[in-house]
């Protein structure tokens, strides 16, 4: 057996050859990435664009494009059961968003009537919010769900009224010039800091009854918070494009 080896050994390098190769051929000096200055405190980085810091609504909208009827009270934005969703005054494509919610304290109801919303990017593709300590409903409808598509892989719920986060990197489908689709929609999702959801691939939009199916659409679209009858809070939003040059690889070529 060690004459094998040996012989493989030498059979791959020739005896007394000497490698051309350098650490410095490995080495990629360019493009160098840009500097962004992380956030202390809960602040956000200093590339993110602010959606919301608890001052005012100028960022959003209703649905219908009038003006934003959610209650400001300190910090946090609440949703005014009835008045309907918000959306963001400009588009967006693909994003790290980082976003907290509170379900109402004093918890009441049971199932999805309890502090339920959701986060939808380009208006279409949903990221539940729901109170969903020791509340049980069906797994791909609870907190942290892709709603009707993935079930999260664990529920990392804080009790109700207790501040919660989701920081979310949400790819944009991309579509061909005859609507097929090239890529779909993915989602990274951390609930209260836990890895709940990691590259899922999603089916298409989200709908609530049927099967999702993908057509076409624009590139960029509002990020969407959901009125669903539940005076759900929201505070510290803020949201980082991730549109731009394709990763560089080891070569400096791309992937």
């Amino acid at each position: 057996m060690k004459a094998l080896v040996l012989g493989a050994v030498i059979g791959a390098t020739p005896l007394g050859a000497v490698s051309q190769e350098r650490p410095e051929d490995t080495e990629v000096w360019e493009p160098e990435p840009i500097v962004v200055a992380p956030g202390t405190a809960g602040a956000p980085p200093s590339d993110a664009i602010v959606l919301f810091d608890g001052s005012d609504l100028s960022a959003w909208s209703n649905e219908d494009g009038s003006t934003a009827g959610w209650l400001i009270e300190g910090d946090a934005l609440t949703v005014v059961p009835r008045s309907g969703n918000l959306r963001t005054r400009r588009g967006f494509g693909s994003v790290q968003l980082h976003i907290e919610w509170r379900s109402p304290a004093g918890a009441s109801g049971e199932g999805q009537g309890r502090g339920n919303s959701g986060v939808f990017f380009m208006e279409r593709y949903e990221l539940q919010v729901l109170d969903s300590y020791e509340n049980r409903t069906y797994s791909n409808g609870q907190a942290g769900s892709i709603y009707k598509q993935h079930v999260p892989l664990v529920n990392a719920s804080r009790g109700p009224g207790e501040w919660q986060s989701y920081d979310i990197v949400f790819a944009a489908p991309r579509f061909g010039d005859d609507g097929s689709v090239l890529a779909p929609a993915t989602m990274t999702v951390f609930h209260n800091g836990v890895l709940i959801q990691n590259h899922a691939v999603l089916d298409g939009p989200t709908v609530f009854i049927g099967e999702p199916e993908y057509e076409a659409h624009g590139d960029r679209a509002p990020i969407l918070l959901q009125d669903h009858g539940n005076p759900v809070s929201y505070r510290n939003i803020w949201v980082r494009e991730l549109e731009g040059p394709a990763p560089v690889g080891r070569d400096g070529r791309g992937p």
